[in-house]
């Protein structure tokens, strides 16, 4: 999903419902900017007014400028990197050391490696330090970033280096004999840099050029719409399609997410746990943040693990907090209580829906909310492009036409056809279905590709997966269309269940479970089919797969 005109983050009132909304409440800030929690949604919509210049560069219009607001003694001393690996090595980074750094990461790309502006540039990193230098640096030469996750397998990253046609690629040791196994077959692939203590034959050595670089580099003029980075779709609908976005999408687009969601100010520390491979990594460990002046934390935490999490808010000041419903679904599960996060007043989560009873006991637990972000707009349209009235399903869309919003991405890169099949009249069509109510605020259903229709109901996954995690036995769950020779398909439930139910008969366990999503919705949505496995499985963002789910029952048929 790409973050586009930032309105519904802004429309959404604090509910709860097992019908998802696209919450939460404005908790704005009046420490840096002049704005006040009690202004209503149509005064932010007056106040928000983003500058959208012919040319625009984040490194250099953003970073830079906080340099000299730095310099000038404008600013809180709060790092503006704090990184830390959990075993006593850190590194805290100043604007002004992140833009030397980042210079001479940008002559590197520029000299060594002879990359011009609109180069493709493919990273998988783990979590250092280097991650953020690349990142600022390919801002600096214009060249475009294609992040990865390290958990791409050399059959990915082959998709990838060929899609692409990148001309570089940046990696450490553990990934860089599947680079290896691939290599020859990617023509475009000239130059092949390792974040290593160590050397690697074929490969140059990044800290070696890093280290002898020049910090002096004049940063490439760069027009808004220009691209600026690619990302290989999450993948759980299809093959993965590359995402273009522009300078100004990420740039100037994730002012709002920024500034209203996250509440950051420059006196501010957060932390978002997001894979460095996930799009979600760049909106809230780049942008958002630094577009605040705020201090971006990270831990290096190769594998995620939730006691590393707890442990690190108590000891580090950290104000603001950042993690997938995953995540919190795993946290509610311990004993919070034992815990003290001193610092922490801000809590938020993106990327799929997160269940109300989990929201509700993350609160129970640590007295704070958790504001869910929602990376759309509110347009929702029938099959025919007509806007629908209050209470009626429809496709969640953007108006593009007679204009596009800068702040929406631009296209799939090398691939019109996919681009156009996106558009339906004159908007956007999002993949996501949503109902509005009555007071003009929006139900997030459902992926349309996710939504069951048995016996002529409609029945949004969420809704059962919602009801299913309530009852104490149930972790998490996924549920999708199963074949029904009478109803033509019904809601099946893959369900894990917690450590404390993992032994109960299975038949009895699945009547109970019946029962209670029975109860606390609509009946006919109850799931005539249950199955219980030990994990589901997930994108590398960690959202569920609904679709190899189906697909595997339809196979079944």
């Amino acid at each position: 999903m790409s973050l586009a005109a930032v309105h519904f983050l802004l429309k959404i009132p604090s509910a709860t419902s097992l019908r998802a909304p696209l919450r939460r409440s404005l908790q704005l800030c009046s420490r840096y900017y002049p704005v006040h929690a009690s202004l209503t949604y149509e005064a932010i919509k007056q106040q928000y007014r983003p500058e959208v210049p012919e040319y625009f560069n984040f490194a250099k219009d953003v970073l830079d400028r906080w340099t000299s607001v730095e310099k000038e003694g404008k600013r809180s001393k709060n790092p503006a990197l704090w990184w830390v690996d959990g075993a006593g090595a850190e590194v805290r980074w100043s604007f002004e050391e992140l833009g030397v750094l980042s210079r001479k990461v940008a002559n590197v790309l520029s000299d060594a490696c002879s990359l011009q502006q609109g180069d493709r540039v493919i990273l998988i990193l783990p979590r250092i330090p280097e991650w953020w230098l690349v990142n600022v640096a390919c801002m600096r030469t214009g060249t475009v970033l294609i992040p990865g996750t390290q958990q791409l397998t050399a059959k990915d990253i082959l998709h990838r280096l060929q899609k692409s046609q990148a001309k570089c690629i940046i990696t450490d040791d553990s990934v860089a004999p599947a680079v290896d196994s691939v290599g020859a077959e990617c023509q475009s692939l000239k130059f092949k840099l390792l974040v290593s203590e160590g050397h690697r034959e074929g490969w140059l050595n990044f800290k070696d050029l890093l280290k002898n670089a020049p910090s002096d580099h004049h940063c490439v003029s760069t027009k808004c719409q220009d691209p600026m980075a690619i990302y290989f779709t999450s993948g759980t609908t299809g093959s993965p399609k590359m995402a273009e976005h522009s300078h100004s999408s990420y740039g100037i687009g994730l002012t709002a997410s920024g500034r209203y969601w996250l509440d950051l100010t420059s006196s501010d520390i957060f932390w978002n746990t997001s894979d460095t491979g996930w799009a979600k990594s760049a909106w809230s460990s780049i942008f958002s943040p630094w577009i605040q002046g705020a201090c971006v934390f990270v831990h290096k935490m190769p594998h995620f693990d939730p006691s590393i999490v707890f442990e690190s808010l108590s000891r580090f000041p950290i104000t603001v907090f950042c993690s997938p419903p995953t995540a919190y679904r795993m946290f509610v599960q311990h004993k919070l209580s034992s815990y003290t996060f001193k610092s922490l007043r801000h809590c938020v989560s993106a990327g799929e829906p997160i269940n109300a009873d989990v929201m509700g006991e993350w609160k129970a637990q640590t007295g704070l909310d958790i504001h869910e972000g929602y990376g759309q707009t509110e347009t929702i349209i029938d099959e025919n492009s007509n806007i629908l009235p209050p209470g009626k399903e429809g496709d969640i869309a953007i108006r593009v036409k007679p204009t596009r919003s800068l702040f929406l991405f631009t296209c799939y890169a090398d691939d019109p056809e996919k681009t156009e099949a996106t558009i339906r009249g004159d908007f956007y069509v999002t993949g996501d279905r949503g109902i509005m109510d009555e007071d003009g605020y929006f139900w997030f259903v459902g992926r349309a590709d996710d939504v069951i229709n048995s016996a002529g109901y409609r029945i949004g996954p969420f809704e059962v997966e919602s009801a299913l995690v309530e009852h104490p036995a149930v972790v998490e769950s996924a549920v999708v269309s199963s074949p029904d020779p009478i109803r033509g398909e019904v809601v099946k439930a893959f369900v894990v269940l917690t450590s404390d139910y993992a032994s109960h008969d299975p038949e009895k366990m699945m009547k109970e479970l019946q029962d209670h999503v029975k109860k606390v919705t609509a009946p006919y949505k109850y799931p005539r089919k249950m199955e219980f496995v030990q994990q589901l499985p997930k994108t590398i963002s960690g959202k569920i797969r609904r679709n190899e789910l189906r697909q595997k029952e339809w196979r079944k048929d």
